[in-house]
């Protein structure tokens, strides 16, 4: 299996295992330690591999059925580009919500990870937490 090819199977699994079956354990498989992520949950490129897990474990408590999909995982060099749709019912908490909601919700996002040697050293994502909470209700729209 050649690089590139090795690097969409383990975005692939960040969905499948991390996300859908919770097994944060594999954050240590495909992330360094000092792992950077640029988006909404830590800024500015903030964290490590242990944040990335806190973060996921939040989510995956307030949405404890939880379920990520890539519809779209291009490589290109020791760069892979995953195109995904998140779905799940809050049920937990989540800072920003006093009390679970009970609503489902259905985003989308992108994220972009740069590898080297094997594992994930930066991860840069967009995704439509606007459209999260204002499926949560949250956010009312004029």
């Amino acid at each position: 299996m050649n690089n590139s090819a090795r690097n969409r199977e383990i975005v692939s699994r960040i969905a499948t295992e991390i996300w859908n079956q919770g097994k944060l354990a594999v954050c240590e498989e495909v992330m360094t330690e000092d792992a950077k992520y640029y988006g909404p949950h830590m800024p500015a490129g903030k964290g490590s591999r242990n944040d990335w897990k806190n973060a996921i474990g939040m989510y995956r408590s307030a949405f404890p059925d939880s379920h990520v999909r890539y519809e779209e995982i291009n490589s290109f060099g020791e760069t892979v580009v995953g195109r995904w749709t998140a779905t799940g019912t809050h049920t937990g908490k989540l800072p920003g919500i006093d009390m679970p909601t009970g609503k489902k919700i259905n985003i989308t996002g992108i994220t972009i990870y740069r590898f080297s040697s094997g594992k994930i050293v930066e991860a840069w994502e967009q995704l439509d937490l606007l459209g999260m909470w204002r499926q949560l209700g949250v956010i009312k729209m004029p």
